[in-house]
């Protein structure tokens, strides 16, 4: 089964690679990994999609929550989440098939976002099946590039800020509080 687990870390140089290191050596095969900036200054989200029974992606989790630079790790999976892909794909044209083209894009809900004489690039944003479903479509025109995202997630509706006491300390200096109010943002009360 395929998860999708979310993990906040700390930016620091290596961080990335150790986290990476670890799926390599449980033997998970990254299906995708998407990292950047969190709500919270100082603080990374990565978000990676990994296929394994549940014991293994346990085991994982495990082992994440008790790495120094990693403040909480989540499994998506299981709950009711929202979840979106990004491609941007690069499409060779011709004054023959460029309005099928827009036609087919228009469809999906995408967007043209370059064109040249013969070629233009398209971007869709979407569940994973949508995105597939158009680059099937376009591949018949023929894709010349392609870049994708990979999955990013949210839980859907409101959800518990389970918030590491560390990450509380970040937000209050960075807001230029004292560490005493820390605790105030686990509740949200800054």
């Amino acid at each position: 089964m395929k998860h999708t687990l979310v993990a906040w870390m700390r930016d620091k140089p290596g961080v990335l690679n150790r986290v990476s290191g670890l799926l390599r050596r449980r033997n998970f095969n990254i299906d995708s990994l998407q990292v950047g900036h969190s709500e919270t200054p100082g603080i990374s989200r990565m978000t990676f999609v990994v296929d394994g029974n549940e014991r293994m992606v346990d085991q994982v989790m495990e082992q994440l929550r008790k790495s120094v630079d990693v403040t909480r790790v989540e499994d998506l999976s299981e709950r009711p989440m929202v979840a979106r892909e990004m491609a941007l794909v690069r499409v060779a044209t011709s004054a023959d098939n460029r309005s099928d083209i827009v036609q087919i894009v228009n469809i999906y809900r995408g967007e043209i976002v370059d064109v040249a004489f013969d070629s233009m690039v398209v971007q869709i944003v979407g569940s994973e099946e949508r995105v597939d479903s158009l680059i099937d479509l376009l591949d018949n025109y023929g894709i010349q590039e392609m870049v994708r995202t990979g999955r990013v997630g949210l839980a859907r509706g409101a959800t518990e800020r389970k918030m590491h006491r560390s990450t509380a300390v970040w937000r209050a200096q960075a807001n230029g509080k004292d560490a005493t109010t820390a605790e105030r943002f686990k509740t949200g009360g800054v």
